[in-house]
């Protein structure tokens, strides 16, 4: 058996620790998401003087620990649910595109194209300015926005497969679209699809968090990282690190997501003898 390189085994805990943080949130933090339990801006236990606090507090005296620990419950549960629907979508319409061909892959591949065209984060800031901003539109606008990269992943894997002979032998056993995706091309288009995972997986965190930073991502009461940037960014001026906290949380996460897709889409390949035999 292979050993754990030490990037993967990094990225195995952190991300491990993020989504277990996200999963304990309730139990984890020391005080409530919105509890003000002292002044603003107050130390953390890194400063010359510090407080009580451990992260310290922020711009309304709130616990900065506290929030941070719900604020991943929120990023993380976002994140994880627009990925879903993103691939889950990306994926069927990928599949089935490269499967049935002719006219109806030439339409579903325009569609895709046109809104690949189309800047991500200016359509969303369009949709969501005319729409009431929940979590579940954040998931479905985040998650079919990101679906139109994994389509072209999808298809353009599947369109190898489908002139492999036995996709043809299944054709001519009478298998229909929907067996020949799920029993055929599914299994062998595995490996690029989970190292795209973890990469659209990321992509979902920071859009989420640039949308909360501009306003129209995760409202109050609720808490994102993203938005707890936008609440303590005036205090850099005065050398507080309030916003610095999450924005470092958001790049630790996007990091260690990174280095476990690498090392899967890695150990995929090279098991089935692809780029890395």
């Amino acid at each position: 058996m292979s050993r754990i390189p030490l990037s993967a085994l990094i990225g195995l805990v952190l991300t491990a620790a993020f989504f277990l943080t996200a999963i304990f949130a309730n139990l984890l933090a020391p005080y409530g998401l919105n509890e003000t339990i002292g002044d603003v801006w107050e130390n953390p236990f890194w400063s010359a003087e510090p407080s009580q606090y451990l992260l310290g507090t922020d711009n309304i005296g709130r616990d900065l620990l506290s929030r941070m620990i719900y604020g991943c419950q929120i990023t993380i549960f976002l994140a994880t649910a627009a990925t879903i629907v993103s691939f889950t979508t990306g994926s069927i319409l990928g599949f089935t595109a490269a499967v049935v061909g002719g006219w109806v892959d030439q339409v579903m591949s325009r569609l895709v194209d046109l809104f690949m065209s189309l800047p991500s984060l200016i359509l969303a800031l369009v949709i969501l300015s005319v729409m009431q901003v929940t979590l579940p539109v954040l998931i479905i606008v985040i998650g079919l926005l990101d679906s139109t990269r994994v389509y072209r992943l999808a298809r353009a894997v599947a369109v190898d497969i489908v002139v492999m002979d036995y996709v043809e032998a299944a054709r001519l056993r009478g298998e229909g679209t929907k067996w020949i995706v799920l029993r055929e091309i599914l299994p062998n288009a595995l490996s690029p699809l989970v190292a795209e995972l973890g990469l659209r997986f990321i992509f979902a965190v920071l859009f989420i968090s640039t949308l909360s930073f501009l306003g129209l991502g995760v409202q109050p009461p609720l808490a994102d990282w993203g938005g707890m940037v936008k609440e303590n960014k005036e205090g850099l001026v005065y050398g507080v690190s309030a916003a610095l906290v999450p924005a470092i949380a958001i790049a630790a996460l996007a990091i260690s997501v990174n280095l476990v897709a690498d090392w899967i889409l890695n150990r995929t390949t090279s098991l089935k003898g692809g780029r890395g035999a």
